[in-house]
């Protein structure tokens, strides 16, 4: 359905479960359009032009009932007050930290990559006043040790790493949040202990199939950023170029760690140019540090050779039953390249019951503002379901 000259809020373009979609086109209608957000029974209304979803005929909402303000604004930097290091397996040991409210409700962040690590402002999306937030790097990422190690890394490790990590640090339950490799990390996760999560934050959406992995890393997001691409793919001989993934497998694994690093550095920086919507110079920046690339590119690569090792290209999606009555959040940047929104909507329209915010002006950093104050909003909803019994 079509009503030109109406506009959603172009801060946020919000589905809820119940409402059919419009396009909404001009900005003249922002101001005037709320978006009130439910599990079952959501509602959209406009002031005097009274649109509201079916589902909704016999449980309007009570417009007379103010809907509190969610706060949207990174808190200020903090510092941890506990950290140390879980030996999960006879190889691995991962680096764990707490900040925030020590007796406040956990929340665990996963990080992005594979192979990304943590880093300080990871802990600004939480209210430290409320959550007790968790940061810990994956395997061979980060703090952990041994740096950069294929060994024993697969995604069921890192699943069974958490809950070791849950049952070390004693907490009974915990919210779950995760964006990139970290929303793929999430629901897996959640999918294994859908019972030890009260609620999930996801963001830039990443199921690691074929056709997500095709599109960046075989010339989909080339057509966007050529000038990103080349460098990219030149470090490649054209006889090995029908598949890049498996072309610098074999360099990152290489007996000679400069032709490791060579192409760490290019993978590295491929993904940190297309990152954001607009370049982000800090970020390209880490594609010249060879410590932090390597470990990023050779994790990330491992895992993809690998296809995460899912047993088929469609797990997560196929499991979402499994988690479907936990409260979640999809947030999503219009034009993220590295996981495009097309992985994001099938999520959604697998798991309709989780709300799904698509920021317009947006890439795929957390970083990015519309896509920070998003991801900001949804523990702020979370936080108040756990206060108030409500959003």
């Amino acid at each position: 359905m079509m009503l030109r000259g109406l506009a959603f809020n172009p801060k946020i373009l919000h589905f809820s479960p119940s409402l059919p979609l419009f396009s909404l086109n001009s900005p003249s209608f922002s101001s005037r359009l709320p978006s009130f957000s439910g599990r079952k029974n959501s509602i959209l209304q406009a002031q005097g032009l009274g649109f509201k979803s079916e589902n909704q005929l016999g449980t309007t909402m009570d417009l007379g009932k103010e809907v509190p303000e969610l706060n949207r604004n990174l808190y200020p930097p903090i510092e941890p007050y506990s950290s140390g290091f879980l030996k999960v397996s006879d190889l691995h040991s991962i680096y764990w930290e707490l900040s925030g409210n020590p007796n406040g409700h956990p929340v665990v962040f996963i990080h992005g990559g594979p192979g990304g690590g943590t880093s300080p402002s990871n802990r600004t999306f939480f209210d430290p006043d409320f959550y007790r937030i968790i940061l810990f790097d994956q395997r061979g990422a980060g703090k952990s040790t041994p740096h950069a190690c294929l060994v024993d890394n697969t995604t069921w490790d890192l699943v069974n790493d958490i809950e070791k990590l849950r049952e070390h640090l004693e907490i009974p339950e915990w919210q779950v949040f995760g964006g990139s490799w970290g929303s793929t990390l999430a629901l897996a996760y959640s999918q294994s202990h859908p019972d030890k999560v009260t609620g999930m934050v996801l963001r830039g959406i990443f199921l690691l199939r074929k056709k997500e992995l095709d599109w960046f890393y075989e010339g989909g997001a080339a057509a966007i950023y050529p000038d990103a691409w080349e460098p990219f793919r030149d470090l490649i001989p054209e006889n090995e170029r029908d598949c890049l993934i498996d072309a610098y497998h074999k360099r990152l694994n290489s007996d000679d760690m400069e032709i490791q690093y060579a192409a760490a550095r290019a993978w590295t920086k491929w993904e940190m140019m297309t990152a954001h919507l607009l370049p982000n110079e800090e970020n390209i920046k880490k594609g010249d540090d060879d410590k932090f690339s390597l470990a990023f590119a050779r994790i990330e690569n491992h895992y993809f050779v690998n296809k995460g090792f899912f047993p088929s290209d469609s797990f997560l999606l196929d499991n979402i039953e499994k988690i479907r009555h936990i409260n979640a959040t999809i947030v999503q940047g219009r034009y993220d390249m590295c996981c495009p929104i097309m992985t994001a909507w099938d999520l959604h329209k697998a798991w309709p019951e989780a709300d799904f915010k698509i920021v317009p002006d947006a890439g795929h950093s957390a970083n990015e503002p519309g896509i920070a104050a998003e991801l900001v909003a949804a523990n702020e909803k979370l936080k108040n379901i756990i206060k108030n019994g409500g959003p």
